[in-house]
């Protein structure tokens, strides 16, 4: 049996982050969950300022897995 180099076993341990990816991804596919006018934020509809607020989240969950993948 062949061993595998120890920095490929490492790396396979590392997949885990990449599931992270899936939030906000089955966020944004499923808009039926959030496509509602209320509760407003400063008269923002709620579909609206959802999505702007995920920008945010996306962006920082892909830090995230980007630092932990390292």
């Amino acid at each position: 049996m062949a061993m595998q180099p120890k920095e490929s076993v490492e790396r396979r341990g590392r997949f885990w982050p990449f599931t992270l990816l899936l939030i906000p991804f089955l966020t944004a596919v499923c808009p039926a969950f959030y496509n509602q006018v209320e509760p407003t934020l400063f008269g923002v509809p709620f579909f609206y300022w959802f999505q702007m607020l995920w920008i945010i989240v996306t962006a920082t969950i892909v830090g995230l897995v980007a630092l932990l993948s390292e």
